[in-house]
């Protein structure tokens, strides 16, 4: 009879079992990436609210698939590296070419050139995040990060859309908001991260109220409206913590001796 195969051992079932688990938070990378594409071919069809919409919807699974990998302890080098490569496509080349096809467009070279600062200064900002992961506070980001501005992007369009506001019409505006957010990725201007928050703690009832206000009443009752106002906000709030540090620095760098 033929010799038996020796019984996987139940370490080896466990590996197999976890390099399965790295699928999970990969899948959620995809699928950002997907969404990222998509809203540049609406924005080739000119359909801008849902290339708009579809950089809100990369934005979600782009923060599920970091939680997803923390939470199952499966994260990875690669899915790091993979994670940056579709941010650079869903927050870096797809609003830049949905604003650009949307308001720049008019404004000839002024228009693609701002358009490219966006894009360029979203690769920077991802490439130092990578180089500086393991040595800035983790509390903070260094700079806006690059989901929000590109949500503050889409949300401009989204709003915009809304009001049957054509892009034309407020293109300087636009050329200032696109140059503003591209700029501040690159900035040294502090934004909270909000990683210290961890969801498999308990938290009060009255917080999970709130945030069933919020996701269920608030962002439904006006979608376009809510989201932009809530990344506008996110964006110039970098620059009250930046104001707070200053000054509460020189409040506590008392007066010179003579």
């Amino acid at each position: 009879m033929p010799e038996s195969q020796p019984e996987e051992s139940a370490e080896q079932k466990t590996r197999l079992r976890r390099r399965g688990i790295y699928l999970l938070p990969n899948l959620f990378t995809t699928a950002a990436l997907f969404s990222g594409f998509y809203a540049i071919v609406q924005a080739m069809n000119s359909n801008f609210e849902h290339a708009a919409i579809a950089i809100f919807i990369a934005l979600v699974l782009d923060g599920l698939d970091g939680r997803v990998a923390r939470l199952t302890d499966t994260q990875s080098e690669f899915g790091a590296e993979y994670d940056s490569m579709s941010d650079m496509v869903s927050f870096g080349v797809a609003p830049a070419l949905i604003v650009y096809e949307w308001a720049l467009k008019d404004m000839n070279q002024l228009g693609w050139i701002a358009a490219f600062i966006y894009c360029a200064c979203a690769a920077l900002r991802l490439a130092r995040f990578n180089t500086n992961v393991s040595v800035i506070d983790k509390r903070f980001f260094q700079g806006l990060p690059s989901p929000a501005a590109a949500a503050l992007i889409a949300g401009l369009v989204w709003v915009t859309l809304h009001f049957e506001i054509e892009g034309a019409d407020i293109q300087w505006l636009v050329l200032i908001v696109t140059l503003f957010a591209g700029l501040t990725m690159v900035s040294n201007i502090p934004y909270y991260s909000g990683k210290e928050i961890n969801l498999r703690r308990r938290v009060p009832f009255v917080t999970v109220l709130l945030l069933v206000l919020f996701f269920f009443v608030l962002i439904p009752s006006h979608p376009p409206m809510v989201l932009f106002c809530i990344f506008a906000a996110y964006a110039f709030s970098g620059y009250f913590i930046k104001l707070w540090r200053f000054g509460k620095g020189k409040k506590s760098g008392g007066v010179p001796s003579s």
